[in-house]
C-alpha cells in the first residue's frame, strides 16, 4: 500500500536515498499493511532545501490565491473522505465512523485557515511626531517543521500544515511512523489542489532522528509539535540553541466534573462519547471523573451498563464503536497501569483484561474503577487508553482544588445545569480548554492548546495563525 509514496520533497514523491523501509502494523490485526519509506539525513537535507525554495515562492503569493488553494485541499479531502477514512483505520484502529468525524474535522480546519488567509491584518498607529508614520505588519515567520503524533495524524497534521499555508509559511511534515500512510494520502491531495513544489514536503521514517536534524538546521524558523510532555520538552531544548519560535501541545489529564443538579442520563451519554473516542487515546479524554456524592451511585451504575454494550473489534465493521489500542506498547503499558491500580485498592466495576473473543489484535476492554482516590498512579499518570477512574466529591472548593492540582492543563468538564456555577467553574479550571455540558473540545473555530506542563501557543480559531506570524513594526518619517 505504500509503494506508491515515498519521501514528498519538490512536489513529488521520491524513494529515501537508500531505499530502506519499515514496516507499519494493523493494531486490529497485527498483520503487516505495508514497507513505508525510511528517510535518510541526506533525505532531510534535500526537504529542508525544498522547503526553502518553496518559501521564497509561496510568501509572495498573493493571500487570496493561498485562500483558494486552501480551500481546494477542503474540497478534495471531503470528495476522498472513504480513502482517507480507510487509511486511519487501517493504521490508527479506530471505527469508521470516527475516522469519517475525523476527515470532516479536518476538511473544517483547511477551509476555516483559507479565510484566515485574507484576514491577516495589520495596524497604522498614531505616531507621537508630525512628520511620521507607525505601521505594523504580519509576514510569514518561514520554514516550519510539523511533528505530527498518530492518534489523531489527520486533523493534527491539518492544523499545523492549513495555519502554515494560511500564513505564507512553507512546512515539513513528519508523520509517526506507526500512521504515515494517512498523512502521505493527504500529500497528494495537497499536490493536486495546485500547492506549488517544495511548499509542503513530508519526511517518513525515525521521528527522533528527523526532528532532530530539523530542528538543528538554520532553515526551520517554527517548530509545531503534538505529543507528550516528555519529548516536548527535549524538543523545547533543543530548539533553544536556534532560539526557534515553539508551538506545543502535550500531555494531558483531564477532569470530568458532575455536580449534582444534572441529568445523568444525557450526562453519561456524554461521558461515553468524550471517554471512548479513539479508544481513550486521546490527549483531551476525561481521565479524572469526580462524580457529586449524591450522584456518584446512580452515574457510575448507568455508565457501567452502557459500556458493557459498547462493541468492540475491526474498525472496519460498521457496527464497531470500540477498536484497539494502537501499538503492542500502548496496551502493554494498559495492562500495567490496570495492575497496579487493582494493587492500589481499586475496585473493577467492569473490563479489566484483554476481551475473550479476540485471538489477534491489541484489543483491550473499557475498564472502570471504583474505590479510587487522588493519590493513585491513574490519577496522576495519563491513561491515554479505555480506563476510568470514579471517585466522588462533596462541595465546589473541593473539587477545584483537587482537579486543578495536577502539573497538567490541556482540557476539563464540567456537569451542571446552573449558569452560575457552569460561568464560575469554567473560569477557575487551570486548563487551556473547558467543555461545559458537552463532549465536544475541538473545533476549528476555536484556539486550541493547553497550560502549565502541557505547552503553550495555540492552534486553531483566529489566534491560531499569530503563531506563524513575525511582527514587525516600521516607523515611517515622511519628508517633503
Amino acid at each position: 500500500m505504500y509503494s506508491k509514496f515515498g519521501q514528498f520533497i519538490d512536489g513529488k514523491w521520491q524513494p529515501s536515498e537508500k531505499r530502506e523501509t519499515y514496516e507499519v502494523i494493523n493494531p486490529a490485526t497485527e498483520e503487516v499493511i505495508g514497507k513505508a519509506s525510511k528517510a535518510t539525513p541526506a533525505d532531510v537535507e534535500k526537504a529542508l532545501k525544498s522547503a526553502e525554495k518553496g518559501f521564497a515562492v509561496w510568501r509572495n503569493t498573493p493571500p487570496w490565491q493561498r485562500s483558494y488553494v486552501i480551500r481546494k485541499i477542503a474540497d478534495l479531502m471531503r470528495k476522498k473522505s472513504e480513502v482517507l477514512a480507510k487509511w486511519l483505520t487501517l493504521e490508527v484502529g479506530k471505527p469508521l465512523a470516527e475516522a469519517r468525524g475525523e476527515i470532516s474535522g479536518a476538511a473544517d480546519i483547511f477551509e476555516w485557515n483559507a479565510e484566515e488567509t485574507k484576514r491577516i491584518y495589520g495596524q497604522t498607529v498614531e505616531s507621537r511626531f508630525e512628520n511620521t508614520r507607525v505601521h505594523v505588519y504580519y509576514q510569514p515567520v518561514g520554514v516550519v517543521a510539523a511533528l505530527v503524533p498518530w492518534n489523531f495524524p489527520i486533523v493534527l497534521a491539518s492544523r499545523k500544515i492549513s495555519t502554515a499555508l494560511a500564513a505564507g509559511c512553507s512546512v515539513i511534515c513528519k508523520p509517526d511512523v506507526i500512521t504515515p500512510g494517512c498523512v502521505m494520502e493527504m500529500m497528494d491531495i495537497i499536490k493536486e489542489a495546485g500547492v506549488p513544489p517544495g511548499v509542503v514536503n513530508l519526511l517518513s521514517g525515525d521521528p527522533a532522528a528527523i526532528s532532530s536534524q530539523l530542528i538543528s538546521s538554520d532553515i526551520v524558523k517554527k517548530v509545531s509539535i503534538t505529543g507528550s510532555t516528555r519529548v516536548g520538552k527535549l524538543i523545547l531544548k533543543q530548539a533553544a540553541d536556534k532560539v526557534q519560535r515553539v508551538t506545543m501541545e502535550l500531555s494531558g489529564h483531564s477532569p470530568f466534573i458532575v455536580f449534582d443538579d444534572v441529568d445523568i442520563k444525557k450526562v453519561v451519554d456524554m461521558a461515553i462519547t468524550a471517554k471512548f473516542r479513539n479508544s481513550g487515546q486521546v490527549c483531551i479524554s476525561p481521565s479524572r471523573f469526580y462524580i457529586h456524592e449524591n450522584k456518584k451511585d446512580a452515574f457510575t451504575k448507568l455508565f457501567v451498563e452502557k459500556t458493557i454494550k459498547l462493541k468492540i473489534g475491526n474498525g472496519l465493521d460498521e457496527n464497531v464503536q470500540l477498536g484497539p489500542m494502537t501499538t503492542k506498547k500502548r496496551l502493554n503499558e494498559i495492562e500495567e497501569l490496570v495492575e497496579k491500580t487493582k494493587k492500589e485498592g481499586a475496585k473493577v466495576l467492569c473490563g479489566g483484561k484483554k476481551p475473550a473473543d479476540f485471538n489477534k489484535g491489541y484489543f483491550y476492554e473499557p475498564t472502570v474503577f471504583d474505590n479510587v482516590t487522588d493519590d493513585f498512579t491513574i490519577m496522576k499518570q495519563e491513561p491515554f487508553g479505555p480506563l476510568v477512574p470514579i471517585t466522588t466529591f462533596k462541595d465546589f472548593d473541593e473539587v477545584i482544588e483537587r482537579s486543578n492540582k495536577h502539573e497538567l492543563g490541556l482540557a476539563s468538564y464540567i456537569y451542571t445545569n446552573s449558569m452560575e456555577k457552569a460561568h464560575k467553574t469554567s473560569e477557575l479550571m487551570e486548563t487551556g480548554v473547558v467543555a461545559v455540558n458537552t463532549p465536544v473540545v475541538a473545533v476549528a473555530e476555536a484556539p486550541f492548546g493547553g497550560i502549565k506542563q502541557t505547552g503553550y501557543g495555540r492552534e486553531g480559531g483566529t489566534m491560531g495563525i499569530k503563531d506563524y506570524l513575525n511582527i514587525k513594526y516600521t516607523h515611517l518619517g515622511i519628508t517633503s
